[in-house]
């Protein structure tokens, strides 16, 4: 049977689960930068990903899917300026971006991604 490991686990959740050779972080959400742009959440949540996957021995190069949650598509575009900058070039993964209410109001961007180690 291959191992679970639990990365940062709480009551709820865990901010992310290794099963083999892949990697699943929850959705992310801003905490400095509740509030701010969508910009300046999404660059948060970006560096709070590359923190996990980095605990999780892996990094962005390995993205195999991402889930995008935005409270306005209108931010589209702004999501995906600070997205895009982000990415490894040619290591763009499966990804879906849909429009949702979050869990508190400052919040406008969350995402979730899972990655092979």
């Amino acid at each position: 049977m291959t191992e679970i490991t639990r990365i940062k686990p709480g009551p709820r959740m865990s901010m992310a689960v290794v099963h083999g050779d892949t990697v699943y972080t929850a959705g992310q959400v801003a905490k400095e930068t509740a509030g701010g742009s969508v910009a300046e959440q999404t660059r948060e949540i970006l560096g709070m990903i590359d923190a996990l996957l980095a605990e999780a021995g892996t990094d962005k190069t390995k993205l195999l899917s991402a889930s995008i949650w935005l409270t306005d598509i209108a931010t589209f575009a702004e999501m995906n300026g600070v997205w895009d900058a982000w990415l490894a070039p040619g290591c763009a993964p499966a990804r879906a971006t849909v429009e949702a209410k979050l869990a508190a109001a400052p919040l406008k961007v969350e995402i979730a991604v899972i990655a092979a180690r």
